[in-house]
C-alpha cells in the first residue's frame, strides 16, 4: 500500500494519525499519496487511525510505522531517565527495537538531562528545556519534547509557549497506534490547546488541532463544531476544507468529501492533497471522468514517484 499524504485521517496498518498537517513546511514533509482503492476504503476504516507523517515513498511508511510504533513510550537510552508517553519523567525501561536512537543523539541527550536536573539557575533550566525539545524533536520523541516545552510555558507562559508545547504533543498524539495512548495524549492537547486559546481566542491553527484532538474524545462532535467555526470566519482556510474533507471520506459521505475537496481545490488548484482526494470522492460517486482528471492533475503537480505510481493504480481502477 503506498504512503499517505500530510493529515490523512485514514487509518493504516500500525497507526492512526488525524490529517491536519496540510500546512507543513513542504521541505519537510515530501507529498505521498495514499492508492486509496475502492475496494480497501472500509478496510482502512477498522485499522487504528493515525497522523500520517509521510516520508520519502512508499516503503518508507511501512518501515516507518515500525520504527516509530509507541515511540515516544520512553524517550532516552535505557541507561538514563526517560519520558513517559504523557512526558513525565520515568524511570528506565528496556528499549524496544523500533526505538533505536544512534548512539552519538543518545549522548548528546543523556549530556543535556544531566545538566538539566541539576541546574538551579531558571533562565539556564529553561535554555536546556528548550534544547532538550529540539534534540527530542529531532529523534521524533515528540511528547518528550512536548515535555519540556511545557516546563518552559509553564514558567514563562503566553499563547506562543503554549502552542509550541501544544504541538509537539499532537505530533505524538497523531502517531498513537492504540485507542488508550490516543486518548491520553488528546487529553493533553485539548489541556495546552485549551491554554492558547484561552491567550487568543482566534488562534485557527490551534482551534483546528483542537477540533482533531477531540476526535478521540468522548465528544467528537464539539471537534466537528470547532471546525466549521473556523471555516465560518475563513472560508478559504485550506487546512481546515482538507479535515473536513477526509472526515466526510471516513463518514462515507462522498457526495459532502466531493464538495470540500472542491472547494480546496477551488482557493489553491495546486493543492496535490486536495486533487489527489478529490480524485478519491469523485471515483466514490462513480463520478469517473472526473476523478480521472483529479488524479490526471494530482500527478501533474508533483514528480514524487510514490504518486506517480498511485495515481496510475487509481486510473487502472477507474477503466
Amino acid at each position: 500500500m503506498s504512503a499517505v499524504p500530510p493529515g490523512v485521517l485514514f487509518r493504516r496498518p500500525g497507526g492512526l494519525r488525524f490529517s491536519l498537517l496540510m500546512a507543513r513546511n513542504s521541505s519537510k514533509h515530501q507529498l505521498i499519496l495514499l492508492a486509496l482503492a475502492v475496494a480497501l476504503v472500509a478496510g482502512l476504516f477498522l485499522l487504528p487511525k493515525v497522523i500520517v507523517k509521510p516520508k520519502a515513498g512508499k516503503g518508507e511508511l511501512a518501515q516507518d510505522a515500525a520504527r516509530t510504533a509507541n515511540r515516544d513510550n520512553g524517550a532516552a537510552a535505557p541507561s538514563t531517565t526517560s519520558v513517559d508517553m504523557m512526558g513525565k519523567p520515568e524511570g528506565a525501561t528496556a528499549e524496544q527495537p523500533h526505538m533505536t536512537v544512534a548512539p552519538a543523539k543518545r549522548q548528546e541527550i543523556n549530556t543535556l538531562l544531566a545538566k538539566y536536573n541539576v541546574e538551579a539557575e531558571l533562565g539556564a533550566k529553561l535554555r536546556l528545556a528548550t534544547e532538550l525539545a529540539d534534540k527530542y524533536k529531532g529523534i521524533e520523541r515528540f511528547d518528550s519534547a512536548g515535555y519540556y516545552l511545557e516546563q518552559v510555558a509553564l514558567t514563562r507562559p503566553g499563547e506562543q509557549a503554549w502552542k509550541r508545547a501544544a504541538d509537539q504533543y499532537f505530533e505524538a498524539y497523531s502517531f498513537a497506534t492504540t485507542e488508550e495512548r490516543q486518548k491520553m495524549l488528546g487529553a493533553k492537547c485539548q489541556e495546552l490547546y485549551g491554554r492558547v486559546l484561552k491567550n487568543n481566542p482566534d488562534n485557527l491553527d490551534a482551534k483546528i488541532n483542537l477540533g482533531m484532538a477531540l476526535m478521540a474524545s468522548a465528544n467528537p462532535v464539539q471537534g466537528i463544531t470547532l471546525l466549521r467555526e473556523v471555516l465560518a470566519v475563513d472560508p478559504r482556510n485550506e487546512k481546515v476544507l482538507y479535515n473536513l474533507g477526509l472526515l466526510a471520506i471516513q463518514s462515507n459521505q462522498f457526495d459532502k468529501a466531493v464538495e470540500r475537496f472542491q472547494e480546496l481545490t477551488k482557493v489553491n488548484p495546486e493543492n496535490v492533497n486536495g486533487q489527489f482526494y478529490l480524485g478519491v470522492a469523485l471515483a466514490q460517486t462513480g463520478a469517473k471522468a472526473g476523478a480521472r482528471q483529479a488524479f490526471q492533475k494530482a500527478k501533474s503537480l508533483s514528480t514524487d514517484p510514490g504518486l506517480a505510481a498511485s495515481v496510475d493504480e487509481q486510473l487502472q481502477k477507474l477503466q
